[in-house]
């Protein structure tokens, strides 16, 4: 069953907001109740101010999220949030020429961060070294997210990070795993 749009609308600088609802299955005994997608599209054109305007675009997102939807965002998950987008952009202002495509999307108790860029070389860790300089944004990601996958698409490659909303009442945050 495909997603009927409940509403979209297209802001300055390319940014694009969008609220589907889609039908998820309770079991076997039918559909559940219709339940919103809540999630966010933004258009990057390789600019100078890129960095800065995903990071507001996130910000804003998981702003609207909790204060119109009433989802807990922690103080964390808005400060990774922007860290991790600020990484993903960067890299893939460096790396690869052309637009870049940034989607937020709430998947259950998660933000995922999806970063497309026109490059498909595949990111990859490099091994822990004092001595380097810069370089180490992947690590950084790796290290505060819950999940990450990087994959090629048919153009380019898409980066996909999962952070947790808000941490559990002891203050950690939910175990990392590779989507």
């Amino acid at each position: 069953m495909g997603r009927p749009c409940v509403g979209m609308r297209a802001g300055m600088n390319g940014v694009a907001k969008v609220a589907a609802v889609e039908a998820t299955p309770v079991g076997e005994d039918g559909p559940a109740p219709y339940e919103q997608v809540l999630q966010t599209t933004t258009a990057l054109d390789g600019d100078s101010a890129d960095i800065g305007r995903a990071r507001h675009v996130a910000a804003a997102f998981l702003s609207r999220v909790q204060a119109e939807h009433g989802l807990p965002v922690s103080q964390r998950a808005m400060e990774v949030t922007q860290l991790v987008i600020s990484e993903l952009v960067t890299n893939s202002r460096k790396y690869a020429p052309g637009p870049i495509l940034v989607d937020l999307r709430i998947t259950g108790d998660m933000v995922e961060v999806a970063v497309w860029d026109s490059d498909s070389a595949l990111p990859m860790a490099r091994a822990a070294d004092a001595g380097r300089v810069g370089q180490h944004g992947l690590e950084i990601v790796m290290a505060v997210a819950q999940g990450f996958e990087a994959r090629r698409e048919p153009v380019g490659k898409r980066i996909t990070v999962r952070i947790a909303l808000f941490d559990d009442p002891g203050g950690a945050v939910s175990g990392r795993t590779l989507l």
